[in-house]
């Protein structure tokens, strides 16, 4: 069975390949595609005891001392990350770029919060995942967070960093 691999843009072997132009092995952009390193099922877990930084009264002054749903949201896509990123390439990150969730109970401060991330779909540059966050056996967020497959190098060039 031959390896197939990524010349360009297009799928194709590895001997096919080879015998391109060498102007095609000179092209400065080789497509990557997410397919090839993530797979649906991967998922990860994270686990956080509420502290009082995390809770929307200490961002917002005379509101409650509870989990902070913008907290809650950034574990998942912590979670959704922690999942995936050991599989990527060298150079290579997912960065958060969708999310619609529902946050369902409220968690008080030194509670326990579990937050899981399943992948669901993969596509060639987006990571789409199910994620989760439970206070014991209490799921106090549930929905969807998708993360775009991102060369870092040609990321921080186009934005003018690193």
């Amino acid at each position: 069975m031959m390896d197939i691999i990524y010349c360009g843009r297009q799928r194709m072997s590895m001997p096919a390949c080879a015998d391109l132009p060498a102007a095609h092995h000179r092209r400065k952009h080789h497509a990557m595609d997410a397919r090839d390193f993530v797979k649906i099922g991967m998922s990860a877990e994270r686990t956080l005891v509420v502290p009082p930084e995390r809770t929307v009264g200490h961002f917002v002054p005379g509101m409650p001392m509870v989990y902070a749903t913008p907290m809650m949201i950034l574990e998942m896509e912590m979670a959704s990350g922690d999942a995936i990123s050991k599989h990527l390439p060298a150079g290579w990150v997912t960065v958060g770029t969708e999310v619609d969730i529902r946050h369902l109970a409220a968690t008080g401060v030194g509670k326990t919060v579990r937050t899981t991330a399943r992948v669901i779909a993969v596509e060639r540059r987006v990571i789409r995942f199910e994620v989760e966050a439970f206070s014991g056996d209490l799921r106090i967020g549930e929905g969807r967070h998708a993360r775009g497959f991102i060369n870092v190098a040609s990321f921080e060039k186009r934005l003018g960093a690193g």
